[in-house]
């Protein structure tokens, strides 16, 4: 059985989807969006949930012309998470059927949608969901971080990570070579790399101790040179971080 969303921007193509979709004994429950921006954050809270929790979903059957974020930008988003759910695009567009299949559709289906080729769509994403390789979880390495770059998973190192910088329910890593996003809330990474000298020097950024190259102090503010870049130490933050420092020098 399967968990989906469809999203439309059209009102009335949203809820014939939904019907056809609903009448479908492989689908156990689906909801609807009405732009990408509200299925994204539909699909963190499913991510979040897990692949087995009450939030979870399967597939998502995406619109592709919509304002604002549109299905393909939507979709492309979506290869960068480990675990995405399955996309079938549902448009009434026949050109973009090779962006959407170098995205890894599932399937692509044209507007009107005819109850026999969406049957067929759900079936593909059924097969696909039910064969899909299961994923072994293991105890995280504490040294590395997994983050995924065009569907690929790549591992940097702990101690190569400058600073992060928090983006709602996600983080930004920096590192000397680039930056990588990752789903994991700044207050987690802080709780997990204290032990290692990382410190909060702000409600948005993370900072690793051993790279910070100067601490500056201008008119009442105070800021951190972390290679390139400088960052500004909030005053509930600013004591303890130079008391840090001082001991980390003092060694």
């Amino acid at each position: 059985m399967l968990r989906a969303l469809a999203v439309d921007d059209e009102r009335p193509s949203l809820e014939e989807l939904l019907y056809l979709l609903s009448a479908d004994p492989r689908i156990a429950g689906v909801e609807g969006a009405g732009d990408a921006t509200e299925a994204l954050r539909r699909i963190n809270r499913a991510l979040e949930s897990g692949p087995h929790g009450p939030d979870a979903i399967d597939v998502v059957f995406l619109d592709i012309q919509m304002p604002g974020l549109d299905g393909l930008d939507l979709a492309r988003l979506l290869t960068g998470f480990a675990e995405p759910p399955l996309i079938v695009f549902v448009t009434a567009h026949e050109d973009f059927a090779v962006q959407a299949f170098d995205l890894k559709a599932v399937d692509y289906v044209l507007k009107p949608v005819r109850k026999e080729r969406l049957a067929e769509a759900v079936r593909r994403a059924a097969h696909l969901r039910d064969t899909a390789p299961r994923i072994t979880v293991s105890e995280p390495d504490p040294d590395h971080i997994p983050v995924e770059l065009g569907g690929v998973t790549r591992f940097v190192a702990v101690e190569d990570i400058t600073h992060v910088e928090a983006r709602g329910d996600y983080a930004r890593l920096h590192t000397g070579k680039g930056s990588h996003l990752v789903r994991i809330p700044l207050s987690t990474l802080e709780e997990r790399w204290r032990s290692r000298g990382f410190v909060r020097i702000h409600r948005r950024h993370l900072v690793a101790l051993r790279h910070i190259g100067e601490l500056r102090l201008d008119a009442g503010t105070v800021s951190v040179l972390v290679g390139a870049e400088e960052l500004q130490v909030s005053r509930r933050h600013a004591r303890e971080l130079r008391e840090l420092l001082m001991r980390r020098t003092a060694r």
